[in-house]
C-alpha cells in the first residue's frame, strides 16, 4: 500500500496542509465559505489544525486571523500550517467555555463537537454543551458583526434557539449527500440586527465550485441568481 503524502490540500491547492493526528475535511472549506468577505478580524473558536481559518485567509487577503482551541498540540500543528501557507495567525490556549476577555471580532466562526461519543485522541472538547458553546462564541462578536457555524442536521434546534436570543437575519443552508435529508448545516446570523430569517433549498456536500474553486457561498449564490 502506497504511504499518504505528508502535505495534501484544500480548495483547490490554494490551501496545503501537513497530514496530522487531525486532518480537516470537506466541513471546513463549507464553513469558511459562508464567512462574509467584508470582514477584518475573525475568531475561529475550536481552530483545531488550523483549515476553516486558513481557507477564510485565502478569500481575504490582510485578514488578522485568531485561533482558539484548548488543545497545545491542535495548536502547534496550526501554527505549522498556517507557516506553511504564509499566514500570520493569532493563537490561543483556551476554552471558549471559560475564556475570560473583552475581545470582539467581525466574525466568529466554529465547527464545534457537535458529535456524542468517545472523546477524541488528541483531547478536544467532545460531547460539548452545544447551547453554551454557541453563547459564548456569539458574546465575542461585535455588533453588528457575523456568527458562522456548521452542525449536523440533528443540533440545529438547539442552536437557532440560542442564536434567536442574540442574532437577527439568520440564515440557514442546508448541505446534502446521498440520502435525501442534510448531512450538516450552515448557520449564520448578525448580532444585533433586526430582520427576518432565510432557509435556503440547500446544496449538495460535494459541489467543486465551493470544494474545488473555493467560492463563497455568497459568490455562488449570486452566480444561481438566488439572490
Amino acid at each position: 500500500m502506497a504511504e499518504k503524502q505528508a502535505i495534501f490540500t484544500l480548495m483547490g491547492g490554494r490551501i496545503r496542509m501537513y497530514r496530522g493526528s487531525y486532518n480537516p475535511t470537506s466541513d471546513a472549506v463549507w464553513l469558511a465559505s459562508y464567512a462574509p468577505r467584508n470582514i477584518k478580524t475573525v475568531l475561529d473558536v475550536g481552530v483545531g489544525t488550523g483549515g476553516v481559518g486558513l481557507c477564510i485567509a485565502s478569500n481575504n487577503p490582510g485578514i488578522k486571523l485568531t485561533g482558539l482551541d484548548i488543545s497545545p498540540e491542535m495548536l502547534a500543528e496550526c501554527a505549522r500550517n498556517a507557516e506553511l501557507n504564509n499566514i500570520t495567525t493569532e493563537l490561543i490556549n483556551a476554552d471558549i467555555t471559560t475564556w475570560r476577555t473583552a475581545r470582539t471580532f467581525d466574525a466568529v466562526i466554529t465547527n464545534p463537537p457537535y458529535f456524542r461519543g468517545t472523546p477524541a485522541q488528541h483531547n478536544a472538547h467532545h460531547n460539548a454543551d452545544i447551547t453554551t458553546w454557541v453563547r459564548k462564541c456569539i458574546a465575542r462578536v461585535r455588533p453588528r458583526g457575523y456568527f458562522c457555524i456548521i452542525v449536523s442536521a440533528d443540533r440545529i434546534s438547539e442552536v437557532i434557539a440560542e442564536m434567536h436570543n442574540h442574532c437577527g437575519a439568520i440564515q440557514i443552508m442546508p448541505l446534502f449527500g446521498a440520502k435525501h435529508t442534510a448531512e450538516r448545516v450552515l448557520i449564520r446570523g448578525r448580532t444585533g440586527v433586526r430582520g427576518g430569517d432565510i432557509l435556503w433549498s440547500g446544496l449538495p456536500m460535494n459541489y467543486e465550485p465551493i470544494l474545488r474553486d473555493g467560492l463563497t457561498i455568497d459568490d455562488v449564490l449570486a452566480r444561481l441568481n438566488w439572490i
